[in-house]
This record gives C-alpha cells, sequence and structure tokens, in this order.
C-alpha cells in the first residue's frame, strides 16, 4: 500500500508538471528556439537573424523535429480613436503557426489570416475592448523597425482572438510574418525560430543536435533557458510534493516499524531455542535479512502492479475539474483537468524507496537478535 500510494501521487504531480510545460512551452514560445548570437541578451530587430530555405531545411531534416515556426516579435504602440496601449506585436507564419499557439482556434470574432502577405491583423480581446475596436476598423501601428527605421501603418482588423493568459489578452497583435516584416522593414528576418519537438523529454539531446548542425552562426536554446520562471515555479510545487511525500514516508516507515516489532517480539522463543542448540547469532541475523529481503521486494513488486491499472486509468480519464475551478483554470490558457503521468520510473523510485526504508529499519531485529540472551528468551 506504500508503493500504491507515494506511485499515485508521485505520477499525478509529474502528470501536472507535464501539463504546465506543455500548456506555456508547446503553446507560445516552443521547446526549442533558434536565435541570433546577440538576441538573447539583447532582444531588439537589429539582432534579428535571415531566414532562408537552407537554414529552415537544416532544422526540418534533424530527427525528432515536428514543426518549425519563423516569427518576427517586437513592440509597439496600438491605437484606436481616442486611447492608445503598449502591444506586442508578433509576426507569424499564418499556416505554421497553427502547430504552436494556434490563434485560429481562438478566433471569438471575424476570421484568421489567409497568407503571409496579407495587410491585416487579429488583436487580442481585451485590447480590442480597451480601444474600443471591432472587426471591420482599422487599428494604428507605431514602433521601431530594423535599423532604426520609423514603423508606423494603419491597418484593417479582420479578426478577434481571446488568449487565457490575461496579460497576453490585453495586448497582443498578430501579424502575418511578411506583412510584419515589411511593417518593421526586416524583409527576410525574424527575431527567432520556434521548434516544436516530437518528443518533449528529449529537448536537450535535440538542442545539442541542432547547435552542432547550425555552427556559431546561430545559437539554440531550449525551454528551461527561455523559460526559467516555469522551472523555478515546478522546482518550487515539487519542494511541496517532496515534504507531501516525507510525511507519507514517515507514517509508511513506523507502519513497517510496528510490523518488524511484532514480528520479533512474536518469535522471541524461537530464537531462544536456536541459540541454544548452538545456531550463531550471525546465522539468525542472516535469515532475518534474508526475509525482510524477500518480503519487501515481494511487496515492492505487488505495489507495482496494483499501481499500474489506477495509474493508466487516471492517464486514459483525467480527473477533471468542474464549475468555477475548472472557468480559473480555462482563463490562464490551461486544460481544466489533470493527467497522470505513465514514466515507468515513478514506479520503479518508490518501489526502490519504500524498499529501503524496510531494510533500515530491518536493522532492529538484528540488533535484538545480537543482544539475546537463550534462557531469557524462552522464559518469556
Amino acid at each position: 500500500m506504500a508503493v500504491v500510494l507515494s506511485s499515485v501521487m508521485s505520477s499525478m504531480q509529474q502528470g501536472q508538471y507535464d501539463q504546465m510545460i506543455e500548456n506555456s512551452v508547446g503553446s507560445f514560445s516552443g521547446h526549442i528556439q533558434i536565435q541570433a548570437p546577440d538576441y538573447f541578451e539583447e532582444p531588439m530587430l537589429d539582432h534579428s537573424l535571415e531566414i532562408n530555405e537552407a537554414l529552415l531545411s537544416t532544422i526540418t531534416e534533424t530527427p525528432n523535429v515536428r514543426a518549425v515556426i519563423p516569427r518576427i516579435d517586437s513592440y509597439g504602440l496600438a491605437g484606436g480613436i481616442e486611447k492608445t496601449r503598449p502591444a506586442l506585436v508578433v509576426g507569424i507564419d499564418w499556416e505554421q503557426e497553427k502547430a504552436l499557439s494556434k490563434p485560429h482556434e481562438k478566433i471569438t470574432s471575424g476570421r484568421y489570416f489567409n497568407s503571409n502577405s496579407e495587410n491585416s491583423t487579429i488583436i487580442s480581446e481585451g485590447l480590442a475592448d480597451y480601444l474600443e475596436l471591432s472587426v471591420g476598423d482599422s487599428l494604428v501601428l507605431l514602433s521601431s523597425g530594423y535599423r532604426g527605421v520609423t514603423a508606423a501603418d494603419l491597418i484593417p482588423i479582420v479578426g478577434i482572438a481571446k488568449f487565457g493568459i490575461p496579460e497576453m489578452n490585453k495586448s497582443l497583435v498578430y501579424l502575418p510574418l511578411n506583412t510584419a516584416q515589411q511593417f518593421y522593414g526586416a524583409t527576410g528576418r525574424v527575431t527567432a525560430i520556434a521548434i516544436l519537438s516530437e518528443q518533449s523529454k528529449k529537448t536537450e539531446e535535440l538542442t545539442e543536435t541542432l547547435s552542432s548542425a547550425l555552427g556559431n552562426d546561430y545559437r539554440v536554446y531550449d525551454w528551461p533557458t527561455l523559460m526559467p520562471e516555469l522551472v523555478q515555479a515546478i522546482q518550487a510545487d515539487r519542494g511541496s510534493g517532496y515534504i507531501i511525500l516525507l510525511v507519507l514516508y514517515m507514517v509508511v516507515g513506523f507502519g513497517i516499524f510496528g510490523t518488524i516489532l511484532m514480528m520479533t517480539a512474536e518469535r522471541k522463543f524461537e530464537f531462544g531455542v536456536l541459540i541454544a542448540i548452538g545456531t550463531p547469532k550471525w546465522s539468525i541475523s542472516r535469515m532475518l535479512m534474508i526475509e525482510m529481503f524477500i518480503i519487501t521486494t515481494l511487496a515492492s513488486m505487488v505495489g507495482i502492479l496494483l499501481s499500474i491499472p489506477v495509474i493508466y486509468y487516471f492517464n486514459t480519464n483525467p480527473m477533471e475539474f468542474t464549475g468555477q475551478a475548472a472557468a480559473a483554470i480555462a482563463d490562464y490558457g490551461m486544460e481544466p483537468f489533470i493527467r497522470f503521468s505513465t514514466e515507468p520510473v515513478i514506479l520503479f523510485i518508490q518501489a526502490a524507496i519504500i524498499g529501503a526504508i524496510s531494510l533500515v529499519i530491518s536493522i532492529y531485529p538484528l540488533i535484538h537478535t545480537k543482544n539475546l540472551e537463550p534462557v531469557e528468551a524462552m522464559r518469556a
């Protein structure tokens, strides 16, 4: 039962972390980004990179790459008739972006882009409400472009989208990629190329492969480098999870210790007889160690077998939230459910920890046997 409880809890916790990563990383920044050497330290258009077919071909042909999404990101001043607000202006490939942030699924009014050269924009719902704009109106954009050129335009609004992250929903402007490049005077350039991995667990390996393939002209960053705040949030939550597991291990440890204590007390007469007929105490100790090892191993195996159907069930049938809790989670761009992780290592780690606790506690009967006097033991 100790193995079952600890395994199920760890599986739920790991599944929650995987979900956080996919919602945050797999829906906007990508698992990996390729940037110019100076862009990460000083993110500005002057440090953008030139995109070409050879570069895209090298990335696309790399194993484990699922999608390649070029982007040009910058900031600007978005204005309506009477109000203005700073905005994050993102130039996207209208087709490739569907694999990442899925803007076509977030449209609440109007339509999605038809091409990368369309002179149009999609703005976030919160920004549209603040500027008092709707589909069919025009958005005023003012910014500083590549090499200091003045970027200013009046762009028709073809769609309004709702984003789960509140800050994004207040200030996001989407432009088709070619339109954004012309607006900023950065034709053929992007600030980053986002990459989605076929296997998110192998992101570090894919990062090293791309770094070797692209050389020193580009920098390749994985998502922990791009989003350190997410890593810190997971580490903080993982720390609280460790505390809960530690409490569970303490309860389990005392339970196991009670079982061993009773087992030793009930066999006191048996041990006294064995010692009296000449059995060495070290032989009895060895017998007890073998018994504890067999019991612990069998119990851990049974615990793993009992945990598998529970974890598999909640992986295929996630724990869903309803009502206000579900609405609050959805507002932050996350699915209102927890899908348990099915990583095999979780089961074996928990079984090993519980097994180690049992073997440590088994030291007690060894000490008890060493100090046992046969006459006193048989009188008890």
